[in-house]
């Protein structure tokens, strides 16, 4: 039984503006990666998050220590950002919801309704089956039809 209702896009222009920190968790140093792709994204300065790449397996991607973790970050993030599989989904909720995280947001494609039962409980905002960063480009203005802004206006694709 699905009992999780997504957010309207008022809440998630709210948890993006009211957010600081974001934790990447499934963050990888593979630029074929959708995580590298957003966290390219997230590192422009469009954003002014403090970001935190976690997976156990790096050490560092893109100059940013990486954790294995969400709790060995130095702070406790306002969104964990979630780039992995749907059944690995509970158990970073409970991870979140240890750490007094305020957000758990699970990305394009990722949906765990056991996730946002758990993190819900406790009180989480919860986004899923969305990405962070086109989320944040549409809100900033800058969402193209190829997810960037061109500074191009025409009526004809470039």
């Amino acid at each position: 039984m699905n009992t999780w209702t997504p957010p309207a896009a008022s809440d998630r222009k709210r948890i993006l503006d009211r957010a600081r920190s974001v934790a990447i968790v499934g963050a990888s140093s593979s630029p074929a990666r959708a995580s590298n792709f957003v966290l390219t994204y997230l590192m422009s300065s469009v954003c002014d998050y403090r970001l935190y790449p976690v997976n156990p397996r790096e050490t560092e991607i893109k100059g940013f220590r990486t954790y294995p973790s969400l709790a060995d970050l130095p702070e406790v993030p306002d969104i964990v950002e979630v780039f992995r599989r749907p059944d690995d989904c509970p158990e970073i909720a409970r991870e979140a919801v240890a750490i007094g995280a305020s957000t758990l947001w699970l990305q394009l494609g990722i949906v765990s309704e056991e996730a946002a039962r758990i993190a819900q409980e406790a009180g989480l905002d919860v986004v899923m089956n969305r990405c962070l960063k086109i989320e944040h480009a549409r809100f900033a203005g800058g969402l193209h039809l190829a997810g960037f802004d061109t500074g191009i206006i025409s009526s004809t694709r470039h």
